[in-house]
Order: structure tokens, then sequence, then C-alpha cells
């Protein structure tokens, strides 16, 4: 799997992607619940797609929302959704990103598996967290419905999906507490703060 294959494949997507999207608030309400989603936090959507998770973050009332996805027609799908001055979109590879302000939580939803390298990606969002800040990696279904999910046409762009214990020793790996370990039949979920130095 490469970035541009990635690329491609959520570009094709983009365009019907809110048609097949199940947005189940309780799911959602749980992982961000997980995920310590609260005011005025300053949040990094990794993956955001169309922007699925927008408004349960403006709904908790998060002071900054930053979405980004290597996929331009999803960002430029989520830009004509969300017009609001609390959200901005950037498409681009969230590995190379710089940013001038450390993010309180990082949320990577329904995307982990999309990613060809995970120790880079948590690598790369551990440097975008403050001190005390919380990375989630999360997902609205089970590990195993996941895999499934992914074993047809998105074969070729997903990883399988390590288990939870996997992915949080990884975490812990790059400088993380991790202190949620949730995957059951509804959701997956590993969330943890970043160490101090």
């Amino acid at each position: 799997m490469d970035k541009q294959a990635v690329k491609d494949y959520f570009d094709q997507a983009a365009a019907h992607w809110d048609q097949h999207l199940i947005h189940d608030d309780a799911k959602i309400n749980r992982i961000l619940d997980y995920a310590d989603i609260g005011p005025g936090q300053r949040i990094l959507d990794v993956g955001c797609g169309t922007g699925v998770l927008i408004p349960d973050y403006l709904a908790r009332g998060v002071r900054e929302i930053v979405g980004a996805d290597i996929s331009p027609r999803m960002i430029e799908a989520a830009s004509r959704k969300f017009q609001n001055d609390r959200v901005t979109f950037l498409c681009c590879d969230v590995e190379q990103l710089g940013f001038q302000l450390p993010f309180d939580r990082v949320v990577v939803y329904n995307a982990f598996p999309h990613f060809p390298d995970p120790s880079a990606l948590i690598d790369a969002l551990a440097g975008y967290l403050k001190p005390g800040g919380r990375l989630t990696v999360a997902h609205g279904m089970s590990r195993a419905k996941i895999d499934a999910h992914h074993a047809g046409r998105a074969s070729a762009v997903s990883n399988g999906l390590m288990s939870e214990k996997q992915l949080a020793e990884l975490m812990t790996r790059h400088g993380f507490a991790a202190d949620v370990r949730i995957s059951d039949e509804e959701i997956f979920v590993v969330s943890g703060l970043k160490r101090a130095q």
C-alpha cells in the first residue's frame, strides 16, 4: 500500500461518501467521551474525510478544529459542508506537517488502517500534541467487522487493524500512557495521554 493509492481511492469515493455513511450518535458519543473531547480544546482530526465528526466536536464546545486528509476531494466536500470560523481543513500528508501551536486532542476516526506505516503516524502525531494531550484511535465498529469491510475493494489501501493491545504497546513506545483499550462488538478505541518529556 502506498499513499498515492490511498489518495486516489478516497478521491474516487468522495462524491458518494456521505450517502453510505452511518452516523450512530450513541457510538460516536461513547468514542468522544473516551477521547475526552470538551470545551475550549484545539482538536486535530486525522483522516477527517468529509467532516463526519465536525458537528459532534462543535456540539461539545471545542475552540478549534483542524481537519486533515490526504484526499483533495474529501477536503473539498468537507469545506463545502462546514463554513465555520472554528473549523479549518487541510489537504495534506499529516505525517509531514508542522504546526505552530500544539493540539489538546488528536483523533484518528475510521482511518487508521489506511496509513501504510502506523509507527511513523503515531510518532508524527505525538509531536503535534502538548504534554498531557490525548491521542485517540477509534472505529465505529468491531475490529472483526473493520477487517471484513476492508477485505473487498479497499483491501489494496488498508492494513489489517492491529489488536488493541498491539496498538496500546505502539503508543507506549512513542511516549503515551495508553489508558483506554476497548475492543468490543460495537467500537474499537485505544487512547492515551502524552507523557511529559
